[in-house]
């Protein structure tokens, strides 16, 4: 009976994963100022008060909101510019994996971060540092093949500044038709094209996306 009552307050309260992927979708649909606990309860059908059972405060939420966004974009783009690669070229379709998949790099959750920093001193500090660990690491990916600093700085903002174009933009371009222009892309930004090897693995790694 006590089970079942517990399990009773825990449906009652959510997760807190619940109410952050209901944060998270307020946020890249409408803007952090339309982030309020009383209507993400209203719309998760749950109390305020179980807000409070995982968050002390909307400014708790907020920061549990930009932690994911550490996580996921500049995690997954940096262990991408570390992954495995014999040659710069499979390096940057690794890279560009980022691109492709919204699992590893959430264009829509970094626009949104982006915006939210133009009225926060304190976000645009972090957006600005976060962007300085992603060149770096983009950096040092041309680094491992023997591109000079100067070299490799310039290619990474090159590769980096491209792709947040496309996203402060909103550039309207299907999967199928980014993912065309793909070897073009890794030619311009390493100097040489990617084998058809290269690209074979890379296409595969997307089927399901390069034909959508």
């Amino acid at each position: 009976m006590a089970r079942n009552s517990e399990s009773g307050k825990s449906r009652e309260r959510g997760s807190e994963d619940l109410w952050l992927d209901e944060a998270y979708r307020v946020l890249v649909d409408s803007g952090v100022d339309a982030i309020k606990v009383l209507p993400l309860a209203k719309s998760l059908n749950l109390s305020r008060t179980s807000f409070y059972w995982h968050f002390d405060n909307r400014e708790t939420l907020l920061e549990a909101l930009i932690e994911k966004w550490k996580r996921c974009n500049t995690g997954n783009l940096i262990q991408r510019t570390e992954a495995y690669a014999e040659t710069v070229t499979e390096a940057i379709l690794n890279l560009f994996d980022c691109w492709i998949d919204e699992s590893l790099f959430d264009s829509r959750m970094d626009f949104a971060i982006r915006n939210w920093a133009q009225n926060s001193s304190g976000l645009k500090a972090v957006l600005e540092n976060t962007d300085r660990q992603r060149i770096a690491a983009i950096g040092s990916m041309f680094n491992r093949f023997s591109f000079s600093d100067s070299e490799a700085e310039t290619r990474a903002y090159t590769v980096y500044y491209t792709q947040i174009g496309y996203i402060s933009m909103k550039v309207e371009e299907s999967t199928a038709d980014r993912m065309r222009h793909m070897p073009a892309y890794v030619e311009i930004f390493a100097g040489q094209p990617p084998s058809e090897a290269e690209m074979a693995r890379f296409m595969a790694r997307h089927r399901e996306l390069a034909v959508g």
